[in-house]
């Protein structure tokens, strides 16, 4: 095992072809799960779509970056005990025999997100919406109610 890159050894590459010359991948050679790894197959896929989740004082706000994606290839469910799941799939784009690819880092392929949502989410009301790749969803929150403070006199 080498700590230093082999450009020319092994993977595709070609002094004379400037889109075949991979990144050096410093955990490609150790034993890791495969999620840590920039080479392995699980990494291609479309696993992991980022998702951001803030609380505002009327709503749960979940934004995902799905880029490429149009709202047909995406579902968003409600599961009992409050789980919130987004999933969808990428497909591989066609090959045609006419062309010559030279790098293909756009992952493709199933994600799927699950959250579990707080005590005050009210499930029946969820949103969704997408715009420009970024599927936005709204939980909107119940009502805390502030328990009532009563002034006690005292006596004496």
């Amino acid at each position: 095992m080498s700590l230093i890159p082999s450009f020319f050894g092994g993977r595709r590459s070609s002094a004379f072809d400037p889109f075949s010359l991979d990144v050096w991948d410093p955990f490609r050679d150790f034993p890791f799960p495969a999620s840590l790894s920039t080479s392995s197959s699980e990494s291609s896929a479309f696993m992991n779509a980022r998702v951001d989740w803030k609380e505002t004082p009327e709503a749960h706000v979940l934004k995902a970056d799905l880029p490429g994606l149009k709202k047909e290839e995406v579902k968003v469910e409600v599961e009992d005990d409050r789980v919130l799941q987004i999933s969808g799939e990428r497909k591989v784009e066609k090959e045609d025999k006419n062309e010559k690819w030279h790098r293909v880092e756009r992952s493709s392929g199933k994600f799927m997100r699950r959250f579990r949502l707080p005590e005050n989410a009210k499930m029946d009301q969820v949103k969704a919406s997408m715009e420009n790749g970024v599927l936005t969803v709204t939980v909107p929150k119940e009502e805390v109610k502030k328990p009532e403070v009563k002034a006690i006199e005292i006596a004496g």
